[in-house]
């Protein structure tokens, strides 16, 4: 299950998930002064496994100093629908198995905000689980590049066909609609 980032005790699981994650692959670490939306995923039993961020993109951001965002024709033509999506960690033993919650969190913010793309730096690892085995419509902005301890390549994920095609990918965990009406203004719901 994933959840909104609500509090000072759930920023700071956030940060410390993403944070050993990062350390661990020698990443350098960047926090954030200002996110759109920050997401854990939480275990059945509780376990704060996993983060994503999701900031405001513009051709002034800093990922444009791995790839050529501001000049890709799709993001260019979109302008004002796009995000950047940033600190997608698992801690270790958990890898295999939420990786479709980090994934539905992004999914769910981008049709809740009427984001059409977000622009990513992943391993090329990582971007070929999510190319094979989650089949997410992705495309590579640039280049592998070096960049902040580690080879990153520059996508841009199309959110907008996943959240209009959300049968397509039977590994989406998507909250239904009533139970966000429902909960949603206590702000204490779990999502997924």
């Amino acid at each position: 299950m994933f959840k909104r980032v609500e509090n000072e005790l759930e920023l700071a699981m956030f940060n410390g998930i993403w944070t050993t994650v990062w350390m661990e692959k020698g990443f350098e670490l960047e926090f954030s002064d200002h996110a759109l939306e920050r997401f854990v995923v939480v275990t059945p039993e509780g376990h704060y496994v996993g983060t994503s961020e999701i900031k405001a993109y513009s051709a002034s951001s800093s990922i444009n100093a791995a790839g050529p965002f501001q000049t890709y024709s799709k993001i260019v033509e979109a302008a004002g629908a796009v995000a950047e999506i940033d600190k997608i960690a698992l801690l270790k033993p958990y890898r295999g198995k939420y990786i479709s919650d980090v994934l539905s969190s992004a999914v769910y913010i981008a049709e809740k905000l009427k984001l059409k793309y977000f622009v990513s730096l992943l391993e090329p690892v990582f971007l070929r689980a999510l190319r094979i085995t989650y089949r997410v419509p992705l495309e590579k902005v640039g280049e592998r590049v070096f960049y902040k301890g580690d080879d990153v390549v520059p996508v841009l994920f199309d959110m907008e066909h996943m959240y209009r095609n959300k049968a397509r990918y039977e590994w989406l965990v998507y909250p239904k609609e009533a139970a966000l009406v429902t909960h949603g203004a206590r702000g204490d719901e779990l999502i997924g």
